[in-house]
């Protein structure tokens, strides 16, 4: 998301959805909130992406992810635009996740 999308975006409520996530504590946490508040659906979906993107930063090919996935090549296309395009979210959570691991 470019910074103009990003200022659309902000606002009370969503500033108050990140401020919850901000006060989880454990994964325990992260497993009761999500649960509540999306579907099974949702939540795949979302730990797909963030799969597909530490597979594209490793050097998978799009045959590699989808196979190990089953994510779309147009998930995969949106994620690989993410991370040369987007925000640097994908690369921040993904690095932190590194250090935490000692990769």
């Amino acid at each position: 998301m470019t910074r103009m999308q990003l200022d659309k975006l902000r606002d009370r409520t969503v500033d108050q959805l990140f401020e919850a996530i901000l006060s989880l504590r454990t994964v325990d946490e992260c497993y009761r909130l999500f649960d509540d508040l999306c579907t099974v659906g949702e939540i795949r979906s979302l730990a797909q992406r963030l799969e597909v993107a530490r597979m594209l930063r490793k050097g998978y090919t799009y045959h590699q992810i989808e196979a190990e996935t089953g994510a779309s090549t147009a998930t995969i296309s949106r994620v690989k635009r993410c991370l040369h395009y987007g925000s640097d979210g994908y690369s921040m959570v993904l690095d932190r996740l590194d250090a935490q691991s000692g990769r």
